[in-house]
C-alpha cells in the first residue's frame, strides 16, 4: 500500500507542533518535525478521502506544504535514514534494532516504528515515558490506549508490571506493536489487541496510559475510568498545554484528582488518580 509524505513548511517549532496536534485529528499515522519543517504519513486511500479538508486547513493556517507518494517497500528505508535512538530520563534507551546496543542504561527498548506513532521522539511519547518511569508497576496490571509502537506497555512490562494490555484502533500499528512486543521479549506479559475503547469491559486495571489526542481522550475518559481501580492511576497526553484545563475539569468531574503536570515544548502530560466514592464526594 502507498504512503503520502505531506511536507509542511512552519514558521517554528512552536506552529509545526500546533498543526501536528490538530493533523492528528485525521487519519495520518505518523509525524515527524524537525528545525520547523514537519513531515506527516498517512495511507493514500485515506488522504484521497480527506485531501480537501486538509488542503483547507493548511490554506487557512497559511503555510506551504508538498506531497509526495512513498511505496510502502521503501517504508523503512525512510524510518532508517531518519530514525536516531533517544534516552529518556538517562534511564531508558529508545533505538532500532539497526543501532548499537548500550547496556549502561536500565532499559533498553528496540523498536521498527514503520508507520505506529510512538518512537519516544515526540514530545509526548517522551513525556509518557519519563511519567511511567516515575510511576511504581510492580505486579501491578495495566493498560495501553493507543499504543502505537507498544513502547510504553513494554516499558511497563519490563518495569515489572505483570500483565498489560495495549489496544489500538489502526491495524498496521497493531501489528507492528505485537512483533515490538515479541522482540523486546515481553510477550508473556503484553496483550495487544486491535480495537478502542470499546473494547473496555469486565478488565480492570491499576494504571491506564493513554498518548491519544484531546478530542479521544474527552469522548473515552468516563471508559477509561469505569475501568480503573480506586486509587489507581490514569496518565494522559498527546495534548497542548492549552488543552490541560478542559483534561483536568472533565477528569475531575468523573472523580479522578489531577496530580501532577508535565510540560515539554508546549505539549503536556497529565497524571491522576481515581478517588473512591467517599473521597470523591469529599473533594469536589
Amino acid at each position: 500500500m502507498n504512503y503520502i509524505e505531506l511536507t509542511v513548511s512552519a514558521k517554528d517549532t512552536e506552529q509545526a507542533e500546533i498543526i501536528m496536534a490538530d493533523l492528528s485529528d485525521f487519519p495520518f499515522d505518523s509525524f515527524n518535525e524537525e528545525n520547523g519543517s514537519l513531515k506527516a504519513y498517512i495511507r493514500e486511500t485515506d488522504f484521497d478521502a480527506v485531501r480537501n479538508q486538509v488542503s483547507s486547513y493548511l490554506n487557512t493556517r497559511g503555510v506551504r506544504y508538498t506531497e509526495s507518494t512513498i511505496p510502502a517497500t521503501n517504508w523503512n528505508a525512510v524510518w532508517e535514514a531518519n530514525f536516531e535512538p533517544i534516552v529518556v530520563d538517562d534511564r531508558c534507551y529508545i533505538r532500532a534494532p539497526f543501532h548499537p546496543k548500550r547496556p549502561e542504561y536500565e532499559y533498553e527498548i528496540v523498536i521498527m516504528p514503520k508507520m505506529s506513532f510512538g518512537t519516544g521522539h515526540h514530545a509526548t511519547t517522551c513525556l509518557m515515558v519519563s511519567a511511567l518511569l516515575g510511576l511504581e508497576v510492580q505486579g501491578l496490571h495495566g493498560l495501553d490506549m493507543g499504543s502505537g509502537t507498544g513502547i510504553l506497555a513494554i516499558l511497563a512490562a519490563m518495569r515489572g508490571a505483570a500483565q498489560v494490555d495495549a489496544i489500538d484502533n489502526d491495524e498496521w500499528a497493531y501489528e507492528n506493536g505485537s512483533e515490538n512486543v515479541k522482540a523486546n521479549g515481553v510477550d508473556d506479559r503484553v496483550r495487544t489487541s486491535l480495537g478502542d475503547a470499546s473494547l473496555l469491559g469486565r478488565d480492570t486495571y491499576d494504571f491506564i496510559l493513554a498518548n491519544i489526542n484531546r478530542n479521544i481522550l474527552l469522548a473515552d475518559m468516563q471508559r477509561y475510568v469505569e475501568a480503573l481501580h480506586s486509587n489507581g492511576t490514569l496518565i494522559m497526553s498527546g495534548i497542548l498545554e492549552a488543552d490541560i484545563p478542559a483534561i483536568e475539569a472533565e477528569a475531575r468531574r468523573l472523580g479522578l484528582a489531577p496530580e501532577k503536570r508535565n510540560l515539554r515544548n508546549g505539549w503536556a502530560a497529565v497524571r491522576c488518580r481515581k478517588l473512591s466514592v467517599h473521597q470523591a464526594e469529599t473533594a469536589f
